[in-house]
């Protein structure tokens, strides 16, 4: 690194990039985000969004299998049909009142125990 016998002082550009990047990195150990989701949040949020996909799907399945139960009371000569037709459709319109149900606890009831105490 001498030339003419004397010593060349200088950063090269990888040493500059590798500077950078080590500053970058160590402002992201220490800069903490002031809008930072904690994981129970997060998982709120998916949980949410899981159980609407879950009541939008059986919904339509109570819809298809309670017209296919209703078509099946109707149009049968059968008297065994139309009792199996009429168990089946009070089962779908039990379970589907369920699964709505728990969306109703959810939303309405678990905000009354936040922090695991009644806050009415």
């Amino acid at each position: 690194m001498k030339k003419n016998g004397k010593k060349k002082n200088h950063i090269s550009i990888q040493q500059l990039g590798y500077l950078f990047f080590c500053v970058v990195t160590m402002q992201a150990y220490w800069i903490r985000p002031v809008y930072a989701v904690t994981v129970w949040e997060k998982a709120s949020e998916i949980m949410k969004d899981v159980y609407k996909q879950i009541i939008g799907i059986s919904t339509i399945a109570a819809i298809v299998t309670a017209a296919i139960a209703l078509l099946l009371m109707n149009f049968s000569r059968s008297g065994r049909t139309v009792d199996e037709s009429r168990a089946w459709l009070k089962r779908i319109a039990i379970t589907w009142a369920i699964i709505n149900g728990l969306g109703f606890i959810m939303s309405y009831i678990t905000p009354f125990f936040s922090g695991g105490q009644w806050t009415p």
